[in-house]
């Protein structure tokens, strides 16, 4: 498998790993788009938000605690943060491998990808 996820749980392709358990990784995005942004992915391969089974519901949800955690560890818990899911090409995922984003550390906007300078959506 061509998995870069999967690469970096067998240790193939280093990361800057924050946290880690049986179930789940988690490393800072190498093109952070907040002080803090991290990504949780667990160690079962699931391609896409599409493909999680029953059996996974259990995983999901700890990935979304995990990102609590992360938040709270990193002290804005209370402040706010955002977590997300893309799914396939016009959702945004460009690693086929599903991952939460935890993006924190400032005041996040909304739409998320607007420039309020430019009053558009950023391209």
């Amino acid at each position: 498998m061509d998995c870069l996820f999967c690469k970096i749980l067998n240790k193939e392709i280093p990361a800057d790993v924050i946290y880690e358990d049986d179930l789940v990784i988690a490393f800072n995005d190498i093109n952070p788009q907040a002080p803090t942004h991290a990504l949780v992915i667990p160690r079962k391969h699931i391609a896409t938000t599409n493909d999680i089974a029953d059996e996974d519901t259990a995983l999901v949800g700890h990935m979304v605690q995990v990102a609590g955690k992360i938040a709270k560890e990193q002290g804005f818990d209370e402040s706010g943060y955002r977590t997300v899911f893309n799914c396939n090409d016009h959702g945004g995922q460009t690693v086929h491998h599903i991952h939460l984003h935890l993006l924190g550390g400032k005041p996040l906007g909304w739409p998320p990808y607007f420039d309020e300078n430019l009053k558009k959506p950023l391209s």
